[in-house]
């Protein structure tokens, strides 16, 4: 079975989220941050060696296309702008997104890495 589609859709610029509705009543507020980090491409997945996105913070989305009839193009104001966010895949991120995030904010603090853009770590070894 697959996910449903938003009936509706919205960039939120102030809040720097995309928030989708659906038939059902159920609403998501989804960050840019979130939806940077856990991109469906290539570049983010890494060709089945998942490339840990650090410093996304402040990266807000500036763009929503269509593709097709199954998927949205998103481009975020840090030129990142490749990997199509299907509706299963949107309706799992929205649905998941504790857990998800839960999880990433782990892998960020197991590599010693930060969501600030301003911030680098180095790790001594003992």
């Amino acid at each position: 079975m697959s996910a449903p589609i938003p009936t509706t859709i919205k960039l939120q610029k102030t809040s720097r989220s995309l928030k989708l509705a659906y038939a059902d009543g159920r609403e998501f507020e989804l960050p840019a941050e979130y939806l940077r980090v856990l991109s469906p491409s290539a570049e983010v997945r890494g060709h089945g060696r998942p490339v840990l996105q650090t410093g996304k913070q402040q990266v807000a989305l500036t763009g929503i296309e269509a593709a097709g009839r199954y998927a949205l193009k998103l481009t975020f104001d840090d030129g990142h702008d490749s990997g199509l966010y299907t509706w299963d895949y949107l309706y799992q991120l929205a649905t998941e997104q504790e857990g998800r995030w839960q999880a990433y904010l782990e892998q960020l603090r197991t590599a010693g890495a930060s969501r600030d853009p301003h911030t680098s770590a180095v790790r001594f070894q003992p």
